[in-house]
C-alpha cells in the first residue's frame, strides 16, 4: 500500500510538474507575442482618399505636317526646338517643280482680288455721292423737260402774239436793209466787204425765218412735229431719271450677298491652291523633329515636320469602371515620375472620359490630367504615377488599414489593453492607401491597435491562450 501511495505521489508530482512548465512556456511565448507587437494609437485625424495609376505624359497639342503638293523642297525656314507662331510658314516648295494649277493661281488670287476690291468700290461712300449727284441731275432735266413741254401747248396771250409781229416786222426791215447794202457792194471788187455784207444778210434772213416761226407758233399753235420732238426729249429724260433712281437705290442697299460670297470663294479658291507651296504652323508651338531636306523630291502626304504645344501638359490616365465614378473634373492630383527622383508634382483633372474600352477583360475609362507645375525635367512620353484626390475629410477617427481583418462578415480589429488581446468590430467608410474612416463600431480614440496580429491569435481565441478574450467574455 505504501508503495502505491508513493508511486502515486510520483505521478503527481511529475504532473504538476508538466503544468507548471507548460503555463511557464505559456506565459513566455504570450510575453513574447506581446513584446513583438505593432501598435498605433487610434486617432483624430484628417483623411485623404486617393486612388492611383499611371499614365504617359503629352503635350498639348501635337501635330504631323504633310506637303499638299508635289515638287521639290526649296526652303526650310525654322529648325528643331525652334518655337513658331500659327500660321507661320516653315517649308516652301520650289517654284519651278509644282504643279502648274499651282503657279496660275498666282494671277488667279490678282484678277479675283480686284473683282472683289471693285465690288466693294462700287457701294462705298464716294460712289454713294456720285449716284446721288446724277439722280439730282436726273431731275432737274426732266423738270425742264415737261416745262418745255407745258410752255409749247400753252395758248398765247395777245401781247405776245402782238410783240412776235413787232419783232417780224424788224427782222423784215433787217432783212431789207442787209439786201441794199449787199446789192450797193456785191460788184465793189472789194472781197473782204462784200464777205461781210453777204454774212450780214444771210444772218438777218435767220431772224426772219425765226420771227416767222415764231408768230405762226403764237397764232396757230405748234406743229406736230415740234410736239413729237418735245415729248421724246421728255421720255428721255424720263428714262434717265429712273435709271439714276434705281442706281442709286442699289447702292444704298450694299453689294448682292451672293455676288460679294462668290467674289471671296474665288480668292480662297487660288489662296488654297497656291498655298500648297507652303506648309504652316497651325498653331503655336516648338517644331520638335523635321523629316525633310532642301531638294528632297516630296509627295503629297509626305511628312515633313512634327510641332507640339509645350504650354500645357496633360497626363492621360486609365482608370478601371469601378473607380470612374469617383473622379470628376477639377479634382487634385499628385503626380510622380519615374524619371525624375524625389520630386512631387501638382495637378488637376481637366477631362473624364465618357465611354469606356476593354482591355484584358477589364473596362477602363481614360481620364486627362493637367500638370500644374511643370518644368524643364518633363518630357512628352515619361510615364507618371498620378495618385487622384476623390475624397478629404477633416476630423475623423481613422485606423490604419493593416489592421483590419473580416471574421464572420465583420471588419474587426485586435487591441492591446494592458497585456490583453481585446477584438473590436469596426464599421469603415473612407479608405485611402494606408487608413480608413471609423463611422462606427466599438473602437474608441486613444486604443492601442495591433498593426500585426500574429495568426497564434486565432487559435487563442478558441481558447488556447488565456490572455486573449473578446468584447463582452
Amino acid at each position: 500500500m505504501k508503495k502505491y501511495l508513493i508511486i502515486a505521489a510520483v505521478i503527481i508530482v511529475i504532473v504538476v510538474g508538466f503544468i507548471l512548465i507548460r503555463n511557464n512556456q505559456s506565459s513566455t511565448e504570450m510575453q513574447e507575442t506581446i513584446n513583438n507587437l505593432q501598435t498605433e494609437a487610434a486617432r483624430i485625424d484628417s483623411l485623404t482618399a486617393t486612388i492611383g495609376e499611371t499614365g504617359t505624359v503629352r503635350s498639348n497639342q501635337t501635330a504631323h505636317l504633310s506637303w499638299r503638293s508635289s515638287g521639290n523642297v526649296g526652303k526650310i525656314l525654322v529648325e528643331v526646338g525652334q518655337q513658331v507662331k500659327k500660321g507661320e510658314i516653315l517649308a516652301e516648295l520650289d517654284e519651278t517643280s509644282v504643279p502648274q494649277n499651282v503657279i496660275l493661281a498666282k494671277a488667279d488670287i490678282l484678277s479675283a482680288e480686284k473683282a472683289l476690291e471693285a465690288l466693294y468700290d462700287s457701294f462705298d461712300d464716294s460712289a454713294i455721292a456720285l449716284a446721288y449727284e446724277r439722280v439730282q441731275e436726273a431731275w432737274k432735266t426732266l423738270e425742264y423737260a415737261e416745262d418745255n413741254l407745258w410752255n409749247l401747248m400753252q395758248p398765247h396771250k395777245q401781247a405776245s402774239i402782238d410783240q412776235a409781229e413787232a419783232n417780224l416786222v424788224l427782222a423784215n426791215e433787217r432783212v431789207e436793209k442787209a439786201q441794199q447794202d449787199y446789192d450797193r457792194w456785191e460788184n465793189s471788187g472789194n472781197d473782204v466787204l462784200v464777205a461781210t455784207m453777204k454774212a450780214a444778210l444771210a444772218e438777218a434772213q435767220l431772224a426772219q425765218d425765226s420771227a416767222e416761226n415764231t408768230l405762226y407758233v403764237y397764232t396757230h399753235g405748234p406743229s406736230e412735229y415740234t410736239i413729237a420732238n418735245y415729248e421724246a426729249d421728255l421720255e428721255v429724260a424720263r428714262t434717265n431719271y429712273e435709271a439714276a433712281q434705281e442706281n442709286y437705290d442699289e447702292i444704298l442697299l450694299g453689294a448682292n450677298n451672293k455676288e460679294i460670297e462668290a467674289a471671296e470663294a474665288r480668292v480662297t479658291a487660288a489662296e488654297i491652291t497656291l498655298d500648297q507651296m507652303y506648309i504652316r504652323a497651325p498653331f503655336d508651338g516648338t517644331i520638335t523633329d523635321i523629316d525633310i531636306l532642301v531638294g528632297d523630291e516630296v509627295n503629297v502626304g509626305t511628312m515633313a515636320f512634327r510641332i507640339d504645344d509645350f504650354s500645357h501638359y496633360l497626363v492621360d490616365v486609365n482608370i478601371s469602371e469601378i473607380d470612374i465614378n469617383r473622379i470628376h473634373a477639377g479634382q487634385d492630383v499628385s503626380l510622380t515620375f519615374d524619371a525624375i527622383n524625389d520630386a512631387l508634382y501638382e495637378g488637376s483633372v481637366l477631362e473624364v472620359g465618357q465611354v469606356g474600352f476593354e482591355a484584358q477583360g477589364v473596362v477602363f475609362f481614360e481620364i486627362t490630367i493637367e500638370l500644374l507645375n511643370p518644368n524643364e525635367l518633363i518630357k512628352p512620353g515619361m510615364t507618371s504615377g498620378a495618385y487622384i484626390t476623390v475624397d478629404k475629410l477633416d476630423d475623423v477617427l481613422i485606423v490604419s488599414n493593416r489592421a483590419v481583418r473580416v471574421e464572420n462578415g465583420d471588419r474587426i480589429v485586435y487591441i492591446l489593453e494592458g497585456d490583453e488581446i481585446l477584438m473590436k468590430v469596426v464599421v469603415l467608410g473612407a479608405s485611402a492607401d494606408t487608413y480608413s474612416e471609423v463611422v462606427s463600431g466599438e473602437l474608441e480614440v486613444g486604443d492601442l491597435v495591433i498593426l500585426n496580429p500574429p495568426t497564434s491569435i486565432f487559435n487563442f481565441s478558441e481558447g488556447g491562450m488565456s490572455g486573449f478574450r473578446g468584447m463582452g467574455q
